[in-house]
């Protein structure tokens, strides 16, 4: 029974160590065979692309089916009708298939880098090996330093698929809001904990209400921006890297804060 794939990769790479630690880079052609053993057993040892891409597509699938029910379009978009909503649905159907899109183009890209990086590092140390080979060479440390790129490529693959399901969700969300016709959107900060670090700016956010610049109310003369300013001023919910924040968006002026209303939209409130 042959090794499993990990087991195969890091031992080609340790005897590609042991070669060149014992004769040194001394032709290209040594350095050629083993970037072509490395690269041959680094291709095995990854997920196939087409059992990573089906987890792809059923993950954003059913963040899809959680961020599109009725009731949570409802949550997020508060004073929206449900007619509209069921109006809107349709649309929504072309932005899944455009994430999965991207989302495998991104994770193939991932991949390709990570396998030219680890055959560039090795190439680099090995080019750095006289003829005659070295004795002072830490195998271990030369190792872990070759194998980083592709040790982390299961890690990156994952956290792609997260982060492409929240850029999903708030996708959604903005074309909901921008075609049902949200005047505003409150900004929800979402802290991930573990290793994510929560951006400053992002805190600094929360719960602040920014105008959307179009809208039919900015138009009309009837709302005006507070200090965060219009929405398009900041970056959006989700488009930085593994950003959780969401807008919860606002579609009616008693909604917003006094000041955020001119003239013309308190008498308008005060009419309606």
């Amino acid at each position: 029974m042959p090794p499993p794939p990990r087991n195969q990769f890091y031992q080609v790479l340790s005897d590609a160590i042991a070669d060149l630690i014992e004769h040194g880079f001394d032709s290209q052609e040594r350095l050629d065979e083993w970037l072509r053993r490395l690269e041959t057993a680094a291709r095995a040892l990854l997920v196939p692309r087409s059992v990573l891409e089906n987890a792809l597509r059923d993950g954003l699938q059913r963040v899809f089916a959680r961020s599109t029910t009725t009731a949570n379009l409802l949550k997020v978009h508060r004073g929206i009708s449900q007619y509209t909503i069921e109006m809107i649905k349709p649309k929504l159907r072309a932005e899944l298939d455009r994430r999965i899109l991207a989302s495998a183009s991104l994770i193939k890209l991932n991949r390709e880098t990570a396998i030219q990086q680890t055959l560039q590092r090795f190439a680099g140390w090995a080019t750095s090996i006289p003829i005659g080979g070295s004795d002072v060479v830490n195998r271990a440390e030369e190792k872990a330093n070759i194998r980083r790129g592709i040790a982390g490529l299961t890690f990156i693959d994952r956290r792609v698929v997260i982060d492409q399901g929240h850029k999903l969700s708030s996708a959604i969300s903005e074309i909901v809001s921008r075609d049902g016709g949200a005047i505003a959107g409150r900004w929800r900060h979402v802290m991930e904990g573990g290793d994510y670090q929560a951006r400053p700016e992002h805190v600094a956010r929360n719960n602040k209400v920014y105008l959307i610049r179009d809208s039919w109310a900015k138009q009309q003369g009837l709302v005006k921006p507070g200090p965060p300013g219009y929405a398009d001023d900041i970056t959006a919910p989700g488009e930085e890297v593994y950003c959780r924040c969401t807008m919860v968006y606002l579609y009616n002026l008693r909604d917003l804060a006094p000041e955020m209303l001119t003239n013309k939209g308190r008498d308008e409130l005060a009419r309606g």
